[in-house]
Order: structure tokens, then C-alpha cells, then sequence
């Protein structure tokens, strides 16, 4: 009875669609373009070799219902021996040199390396989670067959062979549905209960007056949220520019308006604009309009830079959009971002526009990855063409951008996707971790765009058509923290990637999706063009922002 049961579960086991999977999963240890621990490579192993037995399963059927030969008998089991040997071997090289391909890009990212009990954690874990999905899978084909018994007794086989199917599909289907909005209930739940617990726990608010939040500003200190009043209280003062500089500086400007300071994006656009006024940011030297990630956090590796280099004479104004990490907000809120930025932007270039041309400051919009995307709906040409910006800096864009996507494709015969030219360089130009975008073919025409985009980045290079086709970066060399041991390879690229971007975020900085200060001063001295600063300046603003303070440039709190 528990072997006949056992059996039922388990079921008639395929050797030759195991032999499939394990292909998959030998493929799936080749590197890509993010180092994996033995957790989430025995995870992605095991899905996929998973996804290669009911690949294998499913040409099997196809195979049989077509009424196509099949070896029986002693030339069976001979192609069997032949094939599990082959398979055997190549899985077992495979194996051991996964290792050195992880640590030959681990180096590259410096991070640290692995050892051999990498390999028997993978093993092991793989063998798990492949074991979990096989029972399901099993468990599903008893639900069709308990369906499909059902149907027989009231219509013709095929019939009710072709019901069965779709009425396991629906379940399936419903089942799904309602576990990925569970989970993102879930995840809006916390982020509420994050986002209200920013609000409860506010530090007093600014006693200068000249600061948003203070007792003269319009915008009310207890709704900002952590991510604006971290913003306004950090950054460097003037004392610490004029340390750094030598001369005299001033207090950089920083608003910020949260998404609880206004009912519509265009109440707290216009909100910011007052607050812009009524601190004096249009009689600057720069002011730069800037959309914030997911949750409303800014980097202050992006913003501490670029104020020591204008020495301070620089305002810089962002709104809240969402309390949602940027991957829910992407999905359930990518209208609330994009609004946000176009009404922003619309308010501030609407007024700057009016200036007299010698009296207002240079204008430039900034946006890191879904800030990123939002600053480049945001950034309307039409409306640009009568009266244009000085320039955008716009990093780790990610990969749907429709912008980012028509500059791509625009880029010069023979130059890499991950770092392309365009043109003759005097209109966009690209950096990277290894290149601040200052070379180019000719000289910086009226309007300045920069991309800082990592080459090991996944949130900017996935490819949803990976699933069928190798992304076109992958024609080209691998760039210098690639490995060359990359391949592409349908379905298991597409979950190599899509595992990629997970771990993107938590990459060694200067790589994946991890952007820090240094690299964006190289960008911002080609945007902003900062007067009178040499290539001296911006050797000493990197070892200043490197040393020890990765996320910003400065150690004071205003």
C-alpha cells in the first residue's frame, strides 16, 4: 500500500527528461552578470532543471500524439547509457568549473571568494527544490486526471481531455493570482506602516529659516517623511564647501515635498515652486530638478558632489511620489512617478522660462534608476524647444525607459550597448565606473545629457526577449567586470537575469545596481560644467567623497 501510494506520487520517472534538466541546470552555472551565492544558485538550478524535465516531458507527449518512432528494446537502452554518460560528464565539468568562472567575476567586483563547500551547497539545494516542484507538478497532474474522470462520464474523451486542461489551467490561474496579490498586499502593508512610522518619529523640525520644514516655510515639517527630511537635514554647509574649496561658499538649497504635503502631483508642484521662491533658489547658479526613487529617497552620493562643486551656490528641489519600494511602485504606481515628475518639471521650467535668460540660473533635471525613467517622461522636447534646459543626468536607468531605449538604438555603428557613442558626443554622452564621459568627438554643444550606466547592471540591460534571443550586449566583448564565460542560453538566461536584478542592489559598489559618489562626479563636472574646476578638482573631490563616506561627501548634519 505505502509503495503503491509512493508510486503515485512520484510516478513513472523520465531519465531522459532528467537528463534534459540537468543540461538546464549545468547551463544555469555558467556566470552572468551578477556573482551568485550557492543559496540562490542551488535555487535557480533547481528551477530549471525542473523546467528542463517538463520541457522534456512536453516533447515527449507532443512526440507520442504525433504517432512518431520510438527506440524500444536494446537500442534504447544503449542511446540511454550513451546520452546519461555524456550528460554525466558534461554536467560533472560543468560543475567544478563554475567555481573558478564565479570567483574570475567575484575578483573582478572584489569581492570575497568561494570555496568547494560552494558546490555541495549547491548540489544539495538544487536537489530540494527540484524535488519540491517535481511533487508539484505531479500533484497537478492528479488534479487533471481527477478532472479529466469527471468529464468522461458525461462527453467524449477529447472533449473532455481538452476540459481538463483548461479547467486545471483556470485553477492554476486562480490560484497564482491570488498568491501574488497576497504578497503585495503584504508588501503595501509594510510600506505603509513604514512610511506612517516616518512620520510619527520626526526629529524637531529646522530652526533656520532659510530651511523647508522651519517655522517660515510653506511646506509642513511633520508630512515630509524620512527619505525628504533626510534630504533637507544632510549635505554639506557652506563651512565644509569653503574647507574644501578655499573660497567663500554658500548654504546649498534643498527642497523637498512629500507625498502627504499636497492632495494632487500638482498641488505639491506647486508647493515646491513657492518654497523655491520664497528661498531665493531662481538667483543661484544651478538648480536642478530632481526625481526621487520609489520610497522618496535621494542619494546623497549624487547631490553632496555636485553642491562642493558650485560651491554651494546651487538649489535642487525633488517631490514625493510613493511610499512603495521602487519594485512596487514600479508595478502598481508607475502612473503616480510619471505624473509626478511631469508636473514638477512643468512648474519650475514653466516659471524659470519667464526669467530674464542673464538672471536666472542654469537648469538641469536628475533622476536615479525609477527616478530615472520618471525624469525622462518628465523631460517633454516639445515643450523644450522654444526655451531649453542646460542639461540631464539621468543614472541606472531602468530597462522599459522609452527614451533610454530610442538613444540606444541611435548609437554609432561598431560602439558597445553598454557603453555607447552617440553622434559626435556634443549632445549625450555615456559614462561609467570606468569613464566620467569626457571624451568625445567634439566639444559640448548648448544642451548637456549624460547616462551613467554600469555594464554589470541588470535593472538597465535585462532583456524580456532573452527568453528566445541573446540581449544585444551579449554580441558585443564583455566589458571589464563581464565575465567571458557568459553565454546566452534560451529560458535559462531569462532567469539568470531576472535572478540578476534581484541581487543587483546589494552588488559591491561601482557595480550592479549599486551607484556611489565617485562615479558620479566625472558626469556631473561634463553636465553642470562648474566654473573655473580642473581635472585637479575632480581627482580631489573622488578621494574626498571615497574616503570613507561611499554614500555621500559629507560628515556634518545641517
Amino acid at each position: 500500500m505505502t509503495n503503491t501510494l509512493a508510486f503515485r506520487l512520484i510516478g513513472p520517472f523520465s531519465v531522459p527528461c532528467l537528463l534534459l534538466g540537468l543540461v538546464f541546470f549545468a547551463a544555469s552555472l555558467t556566470p552572468s552578470l551578477i556573482p551568485r551565492g550557492p543559496e540562490l544558485q542551488g535555487a535557480l538550478g533547481g528551477l530549471v532543471t525542473a523546467l528542463g524535465y517538463l520541457a522534456g516531458r512536453i516533447v515527449a507527449l507532443l512526440w507520442r500524439a504525433a504517432d512518431l518512432p520510438v527506440l524500444s528494446g536494446r537500442p534504447a537502452r544503449i542511446v540511454a547509457w550513451i546520452a546519461s554518460a555524456l550528460v554525466g560528464v558534461f554536467f560533472a565539468w560543468v560543475l567544478g568549473s563554475s567555481l573558478t568562472w564565479q570567483n574570475d567575476l567575484r575578483e573582478k567586483m572584489g569581492m570575497e571568494l568561494a570555496d568547494g563547500l560552494h558546490l555541495a551547497r549547491i548540489v544539495v539545494i538544487a536537489l530540494i527544490v527540484f524535488s519540491l516542484a517535481f511533487i508539484l507538478g505531479r500533484l497537478v497532474g492528479a488534479l487533471f486526471r481527477l478532472i479529466r474522470r469527471w468529464f468522461y462520464r458525461v462527453m467524449p474523451p477529447r472533449r473532455a481531455n481538452v476540459l481538463g486542461v483548461l479547467t486545471v489551467f483556470v485553477l492554476f490561474v486562480i490560484v497564482t493570482r491570488d498568491g501574488i496579490l497576497d504578497g503585495v498586499i503584504l508588501g503595501l502593508d509594510e510600506s505603509y506602516e513604514a512610511a506612517q512610522a516616518l512620520f510619527d518619529q520626526a526629529p524637531p523640525a529646522p530652526e533656520d529659516p532659510m530651511m523647508v520644514g522651519s517655522a517660515g516655510s510653506l511646506i509642513d515639517w511633520g508630512a515630509i517623511g524620512a527619505p525628504g527630511r533626510e534630504f533637507i537635514l544632510s549635505g554639506p554647509r557652506a563651512e565644509a564647501i569653503a574647507a574644501f574649496t578655499g573660497r567663500a561658499a554658500l548654504d546649498p538649497i534643498r527642497v523637498y515635498v512629500g507625498r502627504a504635503n499636497g492632495d494632487t502631483p500638482r498641488d505639491r508642484a506647486e508647493l515646491a515652486l513657492e518654497e523655491l521662491k520664497r528661498l531665493g533658489a531662481f538667483e543661484r547658479g544651478v538648480l536642478i530638478v530632481t526625481s526621487p526613487t520609489g520610497t522618496g529617497w535621494m542619494d546623497p552620493g549624487s547631490h553632496d558632489p555636485v553642491e562642493y562643486m558650485h560651491n554651494g551656490d546651487i538649489a535642487t528641489v525633488s517631490a514625493q511620489y510613493s511610499y512603495l519600494q521602487s519594485p512596487l511602485a514600479l508595478i502598481l504606481e508607475t502612473d503616480a512617478g510619471l505624473e509626478q515628475a511631469t508636473a514638477l518639471q512643468e512648474a519650475v521650467h514653466g516659471y524659470w522660462r519667464t526669467l530674464p535668460p542673464d538672471q536666472r540660473p542654469r537648469l538641469y533635471v536628475h533622476g536615479l534608476s525609477l527616478g530615472a525613467w520618471s525624469s525622462m517622461y518628465a523631460t517633454n522636447l516639445f515643450r523644450l524647444l522654444d526655451d531649453p534646459i542646460n542639461g540631464a543626468f539621468w543614472v541606472g536607468p531602468p530597462f522599459p525607459s522609452a527614451f533610454w531605449n530610442y538613444v540606444q538604438n541611435q548609437r554609432n555603428p561598431g560602439s558597445p550597448w553598454v557603453l555607447p557613442e552617440v553622434g559626435d558626443g556634443s549632445l549625450i554622452r555615456y559614462a561609467s565606473h570606468t569613464t566620467g564621459a569626457q571624451e568625445a568627438a567634439a566639444d559640448w554643444g548648448p544642451m548637456r545629457i549624460v547616462f551613467l550606466q554600469y555594464s554589470s547592471d541588470p535593472v538597465v540591460f535585462y532583456e524580456p526577449a532573452s527568453l528566445w534571443r541573446a540581449p544585444q550586449w551579449m554580441l558585443d566583448p564583455p566589458a571589464e567586470d563581464m565575465s567571458e564565460h557568459f553565454v546566452f542560453m534560451p529560458v535559462v538566461t531569462q532567469f539568470q537575469l531576472a535572478l540578476d536584478m534581484a541581487l543587483s542592489f546589494g552588488s559591491p559598489p561601482g557595480h550592479g545596481h549599486a551607484y556611489y559618489a565617485p562615479d558620479y562626479i566625472g558626469p556631473w563636472v561634463q553636465v553642470s560644467d562648474p566654473g573655473g574646476w580642473t581635472a585637479a578638482d575632480t581627482a580631489r573631490l573622488i578621494a574626498h567623497c571615497d574616503n570613507g563616506f561611499q554614500q555621500g561627501c559629507s560628515n556634518d548634519l545641517r
